[in-house]
């Protein structure tokens, strides 16, 4: 029987708390976030929403339907199998750091050091560019939704200047810092809002786009059509193919924030595996049926590509609005629908820099280390 902290018996405790006390691990952090709570910070990072509708162009471009169809499972196999086996290594180790204590605990005395720098340096650049890459996406968005309602690229609409999409940028970054400030009551909430709002967000777009659409694209299209027109001149279909492959490859990423919480999560060692596992499978489901239903609604795909069209050529932005454009007289619909979009991926960046901020302590550890070393 593992004895507890300050003399308490191992069988009164948490089990996450317990299993750090075995390792001798300090518990730091309070533990306020159910299952639940955990699984809702990795999916809404993942979040379909976010990830396919920004790489929607590149999956089109490269490869088109048949890629984007065939290669979501490809990708999706091969992060189920690296998901299982950190949710294994989670259940042992449960703790914020995650992947660079994981890594010092597995390689031995000798390589715990190198392995756990080399790890830590790697998921903490990981972290940046994650939750750069999604606040721009969603600068990027917001400056197409401007765009739309406002006229279109055709119609004599404001096409903001890459400084007033950085500006963007800056003031969701500063948000979602406040937003991180406040207690994990708070996070835990915006955490399982997200969640619904990416689940309920998904289904509701993966049916209203193809029914509203007027032109609907066959079924041969949307599993048999390989595009291998593309402006960078490539046209080895493997080279295509592979390049396709990274919509899927971005969109099933940023389950590891479930290991990052396990800290603050009750009985971590069985329901931080839990979120992974449930946040990668939940995913890879809705997810390709997101994917289906807009590309159900494709019928040129030169015109999605288009620089000129009325997105500016940002392929799903100009699905969302012909298709109610082409129903209704208007794109209102559309601008709706890509609002949807836009909070989605909003709190995919909230959930990212809660990830990110959980990771701070051994940044500056490993910066420290590097220090006195050099």
């Amino acid at each position: 029987m593992v004895s507890g902290v300050n003399g308490n018996d191992g069988a009164g405790m948490d089990s996450g708390h317990a299993r750090l006390h075995e390792l001798g691990y300090k518990q730091e952090l309070k533990r306020d976030l159910s299952v639940l709570s955990n699984f809702a910070f990795s999916f809404s990072i993942i979040s379909v929403l976010t990830g396919i509708t920004t790489l929607y162009n590149t999956g089109l471009k490269y490869g088109g339907p048949m890629v984007m169809t065939y290669g979501w499972f490809v990708a999706a196999f091969f992060t189920m199998s690296v998901g299982l086996s950190m949710a294994e290594i989670c259940s042992s180790f449960p703790t914020s750091g995650g992947l660079y204590y994981w890594s010092a605990r597995l390689s031995g005395k000798k390589w715990a050091p190198f392995a756990s720098w080399m790890t830590g340096w790697f998921n903490i650049v990981g972290q940046w560019a994650v939750t750069t890459s999604v606040d721009f996406s969603l600068a990027q968005l917001i400056q197409v939704i401007i765009l739309l309602s406002t006229g279109g690229n055709n119609g004599g609409g404001y096409l903001a200047s890459k400084y007033v999409v950085i500006a963007f940028h800056g003031g969701i970054l500063l948000v979602h810092a406040i937003l991180n400030s406040l207690p994990i009551s708070w996070l835990s909430f915006f955490g399982q809002l997200a969640a619904a709002w990416n689940l309920l967000g998904v289904f509701v777009l993966m049916i209203l786009i193809p029914t509203v659409a007027t032109k609907k694209a066959s079924a041969e299209f949307v599993f048999t059509h390989f595009n291998t027109d593309n402006d960078a001149g490539i046209h080895s279909k493997v080279y295509i193919f592979v390049l396709g492959l990274l919509m899927s490859q971005y969109t099933l990423t940023g389950y590891d924030a479930s290991a990052h919480m396990t800290e603050e999560t009750k009985n971590a060692d069985m329901n931080g595996p839990k979120g992974i596992i449930s946040a990668i499978g939940i995913s890879i489901i809705v997810g390709w049926g997101y994917l289906l239903g807009i590309t159900f609604a494709v019928t040129n795909i030169p015109e999605l590509l288009n620089l000129d069209n009325d997105a500016g050529g940002y392929a799903i932005a100009e699905v969302f609005y012909q298709v109610f454009k082409s129903r209704y007289g208007n794109g209102v619909g559309g601008i709706i629908c890509l609002g949807i979009v836009a909070v989605a991926i909003f709190f995919c960046g909230m959930s990212s820099v809660t990830s990110n901020s959980r990771y701070k302590l051994i940044t500056l550890h490993i910066i420290f280390v590097q220090f006195i070393h050099s």
